[in-house]
């Protein structure tokens, strides 16, 4: 974060803040629909939102619907389905090509044989990507990828990403990294500086956006990565949102947060 303090002279820099849902904001659960969210969540990104002139959003593999469910009655700015839906800071949301709402559901229909064969994996289909998960099965693994694999080969405009204990088929060409971009020419986000959030490969994309426009991707847990930036755990990103909101009440607190909090460490300093 120094950096971005001597950019900015040290006052305060101009922030915009994005994250990943699943893995940052709640921890990983077993099912897509068990994960724990804390009762004070919604509370907690309200005010950072506020803070922040509402340069806030969710950039996740869920779709819209899933954020605002788990974070009702809050309605965030949301990237869904790794940005092939995308809602923005003023509420409108953008359309999806129906061609790949239509792909994506053909991939979804080609996997159902997998499922009913091994009733243990899970399938979340979505309005525009497909979402394998293998966690309660680690041993299909290689099952889960073959039938994926196949089932995209008919939809060259689809692509195989994998993930934490599950692979996702989605558009080419859409990623995290592009819905941070185009965000960023939005207001509230325009002419600031972006931070981004997450924990899994699919959240590389967004930190390389990040960085690319001067900002810094952090990585929550272990693994290589491209972030600059790392952070071990989902209750430490609620410390870091709670200490950036400093940055804005107390611009003096941005040295103890970038320099001497045990909240964050550099990837590049080993």
């Amino acid at each position: 974060m120094s950096e971005l303090i001597a950019q900015s002279g040290g006052a305060a820099p101009m922030l915009a803040i994005f994250t990943d849902f699943d893995g940052t904001l709640v921890e990983i659960a077993e099912t897509p629909d068990a994960v724990d969210v804390p009762a004070d969540l919604a509370d907690q990104l309200e005010r950072t939102a506020r803070d922040f002139n509402h340069a806030f959003a969710v950039i996740t593999g869920r779709e819209i619907a899933d954020i605002d469910r788990f974070l009702s009655p809050l309605h965030l700015p949301v990237a869904g389905a790794h940005g092939a839906q995308r809602r923005r800071a003023d509420g409108t949301l953008l359309e999806l090509d129906a061609n790949i709402s239509g792909a994506a559901q053909a991939i979804a229909d080609a996997l159902r044989p997998l499922l009913e064969e091994h009733p243990e994996l899970i399938l979340e289909p979505k309005d525009g990507a497909v979402a394998l998960h293998f966690r309660q099965a680690p041993e299909l693994e290689e099952d889960c990828l073959l039938a994926m694999q196949a089932a995209i080969g008919t939809h060259p405009e689809f692509t195989l990403v994998p993930g934490k204990m599950v692979l996702e088929a989605r558009p080419a060409g859409i990623d995290k990294g592009s819905a941070l971009k185009a965000y960023m020419q939005e207001e509230p986000f325009a002419g600031r500086t972006p931070i981004f959030i997450g924990d899994d490969t699919t959240d590389e994309d967004a930190f390389r956006a990040a960085q690319d426009l001067g900002g810094i991707g952090i990585k929550l847990g272990p693994g290589k990565t491209i972030a600059r930036m790392r952070i071990a755990d989902v209750a430490s990103v609620y410390a870091l949102l709670e200490g950036l909101t400093q940055i804005v009440a107390q611009p003096h607190a941005t040295a103890n947060l970038a320099d001497e909090s045990p909240i964050l460490a550099d990837t590049t300093a080993h």
